[in-house]
């Protein structure tokens, strides 16, 4: 139970905020449409209630003192809390549940929300949130429910649960495979290689694989994100090796062709991931075993190492 003395008016924390922010006084007060002078008058009323100095005024600009920084730190992170709480309820409307999930972009777009329909059949009054998160976080600091994650089985604090092997092959656009009359999996070390930065070495280990000795393997220009190095491959900026489940549309739509059906199967998979037991909620536990289940479906869980 928080106690009233200790809790500024809203009107008063949003000053403070807002002037941290902006290191400016004039700038607070543009941005929350108030003089300067009502601004520096809250801000005194903030630091008479907590007892200490939380800006100095140096010519023009305020700079926060060590106590200053503490607080906007954790104000921020309260204020972020209540957004979403707010946000929470409006999407709510009233009724139903919401759940967050934290998600790899071009995983997401390609085949996790295409079969989102069925979950939302399933649960018709759930209303589900997306956010993009390439790396492993803290689920008592963030607010999901549940994430998609690509790598090892280990998530501090949480639960990993396998759902699909990534399994990639190379592939270039129709126009590139022409103009360099590439025929065979030995003409691809002379290519443009596109390196996913994530995934550094499997260029090297699909060559290993296949029986193609080269020194190039990790040449060529890296891309962060799946969308971009799928992007690059079909306008022709080089060979992309990917999972085939990313790129079925450009496949189907020959923007992109296959170079070689042989695959490496990875080490590392596709896991969901949950906070540990006692942060679990059972609507994140039934997305957890449906989305189990779609993945057991297109790929059987045998080929999981």
């Amino acid at each position: 139970m928080f106690k009233r003395d200790f809790l500024p008016s809203m009107g008063v924390l949003m000053a403070f905020e807002c002037a941290a922010r902006h290191g400016s006084i004039s700038r607070a007060a543009e941005e929350l449409h108030l003089t300067q002078s009502a601004v520096s008058r809250q801000i005194k009323q903030l630091e008479d209630q907590v007892g200490t100095v939380l800006f100095h005024r140096v010519r023009q600009r305020v700079v926060l003192t060590d106590a200053g920084r503490v607080y906007a730190a954790e104000l921020r992170g309260a204020m972020e809390s209540v957004s979403q709480a707010t946000q929470k309820v409006m999407t709510l409307g009233g009724v139903g549940e919401v759940l967050n999930l934290a998600v790899l972009p071009m995983f997401a777009t390609r085949w996790l929300i295409p079969r989102m329909s069925r979950f939302v059949a399933r649960f018709p009054k759930v209303i589900v949130n997306y956010a993009s998160k390439t790396e492993p976080f803290d689920f008592h600091r963030e607010p999901f429910d549940a994430a998609i994650h690509y790598g090892e089985d280990f998530w501090p604090e949480a639960s990993c649960t396998y759902l699909l092997a990534e399994s990639v092959l190379p592939v270039c656009s129709p126009e590139f495979k022409r103009r360099h009359r590439i025929r065979t999996k030995a003409d691809l070390p002379g290519e443009t290689l596109l390196q996913q930065s994530t995934r550094p070495t499997q260029w090297a280990e699909w060559f290993d694989q296949v029986g193609v000795s080269t020194s190039a393997a990790m040449r060529g220009p890296r891309y962060e994100q799946f969308s971009m190095l799928v992007q690059a491959a079909a306008s022709g900026h080089g060979v992309a090796l990917v999972p085939r489940f990313l790129v079925e549309e450009e496949l189907q739509s020959e923007r992109l062709v296959l170079l070689s059906h042989e695959v490496l199967v990875t080490q590392q998979a596709y896991y969901v991931v949950l906070p540990d037991a006692g942060s679990q909620n059972p609507l994140a536990l039934a997305f957890r075993d449906w989305l189990v289940q779609e993945a057991k479906a297109v790929q059987p869980r045998s080929t999981h190492r």
